[in-house]
């Protein structure tokens, strides 16, 4: 970070001169590590909207111009000419592998899908109808206790061998999941697919039959994949370094990581899609929406148009738009009357004027939440998804945090606005 500036801030006629660090790419950062200790205040920030927590040299978004980078290369570029375990491999080391790299690295993956045999007795521990999501924090978080050369934050080699574990483990977990909650038998990972095609292979295969996977579709699993690697300091992200500044075993941070994700306000965003298709019902029926969606006096909104971040347009959309229309032709719509309501709401809002003035144009969530649905996932399956492509993000920015020579325990401040000290009064004088 460079430091070439300088703010002054003045208090009861105190000035006190706070650093500015200019990053990169991105806003000026006013330092304020020193406010307290120099004038006896702190800043007020719910949300941490409006403040850096660390700085990082993995993701970088400018949501004004619908930009996403990660280590600098552009998503629309990775995920229309990369696939996953590439991006998995700058992400974690900074830089594109070489050709010789990526085959050390896949290999390394494919070779770590299986889990402990012992842990099939933990998923049987679960109700049978126990969400996906809920198995998942708790299958994930339970790895430390198989997986003891692997804890100590410490020792380089075991945090790497966790690294290259969880990203290999978490759709063998994920799958087990699924099938746990169907009834149906665990399908062991194979070496002989690549890692989206293994997914879905973990997923939809049974014993009974032989299945395969259609390459089409295990693209578009990949992008998705792919399109939700890392996504800077959102709130999974942040909790993941938070329970990582305590230094808590790598397990125990990503558990926490999807634990956080579970919120419908974050990676229930898809799913949420889906549920909106389901509560209009039909096609007939999406003018109404719509004209609820532009009544200035309804509360109601189109979930999956717009993003929080992305003020222009979601550079993932495009991208995933693409595999949507790929998926949606190989599998068609005919039987399916959520995807023909998804089709046409999307014909209808993009013709809207409103909705161009407004930059509410179908965003990542929208298609991905689509392409799972055509594929045949039920909807608690979408988060636990986002999840399994999120734990490389998480990883990077947890190797990250621990190589840190300012890392700190966080411990957030607040403002106090509670009684103040006062006596304990006995029971019988209240």
């Amino acid at each position: 970070m460079a430091n070439t500036k300088t703010a002054t801030l003045t208090i009861d006629g105190e000035s006190y001169e706070l650093p500015i660090h200019s990053p990169t790419a991105g806003p000026d950062v006013l330092d304020i590590r020193k406010l307290y200790g120099q004038a006896g205040v702190f800043t007020y920030d719910p949300g941490f909207t409006s403040t850096a927590a660390c700085d990082s040299t993995i993701t970088f978004i400018d949501g004004d111009k619908g930009e996403l980078l990660h280590r600098g290369y552009p998503i629309d570029q990775l995920a229309g000419q990369s696939h996953y375990l590439e991006v998995c491999y700058a992400l974690l080391y900074g830089e594109l592998p070489t050709a010789a790299q990526l085959e050390k690295f896949e290999s390394t993956i494919t070779r770590h899908t299986m889990i402990h045999e012992q842990m099939h007795n933990f998923f049987r521990g679960f109700r049978r109808d126990a969400p996906p999501m809920a198995t998942m924090v708790g299958v994930v978080g339970a790895m430390s206790a198989f997986y003891h050369d692997s804890t100590d934050i410490n020792d380089e080699h075991q945090r790497e061998v966790a690294s290259h574990r969880l990203i290999a483990k978490m759709p063998t977990i994920a799958a087990m999941a699924y099938k746990y909650s169907i009834g149906q038998p665990f399908v062991y990972p194979r070496n002989d697919l690549d890692y989206a095609s293994n997914f879905l292979n973990m997923c939809f295969s049974v014993p009974a039959e032989e299945y395969h996977v259609n390459p089409i579709l295990a693209r578009a699993m990949d992008r998705i994949f792919t399109l939700h690697a890392d996504h800077e300091q959102n709130a999974s992200t942040s909790t993941v370094r938070l329970a990582s500044s305590s230094g808590a075993n790598p397990f125990a941070c990503i558990a926490a990581g999807i634990a956080c994700l579970w919120g419908p306000a974050h990676g229930g965003a898809n799913q949420a899609c889906l549920e909106m298709l389901k509560e209009i019902g039909s096609v007939d029926r999406i003018p109404e929406f719509i004209a609820r969606a532009k009544d200035k006096n309804d509360n109601y909104r189109l979930m999956g148009f717009g993003h929080r971040v992305y003020k222009n347009f979601d550079p993932r959309a495009t991208v995933m738009k693409e595999s949507a229309d790929e998926v949606l032709e190989l599998l068609g719509v005919e039987d399916n009357p959520l995807l023909q309501v998804a089709m046409e709401l999307e014909k209808q809002a993009l013709a809207d004027p409103y909705f161009a003035e407004k930059k509410l144009f179908p965003n990542v969530d929208f298609y991905s939440g689509i392409i799972l649905e055509a594929m045949g996932f039920p909807t608690d399956m979408f988060t636990p998804i986002f999840a399994m492509a999120r734990t490389v993000g998480w990883i990077s920015q947890w190797k990250e945090q621990l190589a840190d020579p300012q890392l700190k325990i966080g411990r957030p401040r607040q403002l106090y606005m509670g009684e103040t000290a006062r006596d304990y009064t006995d029971i019988e004088n209240r």
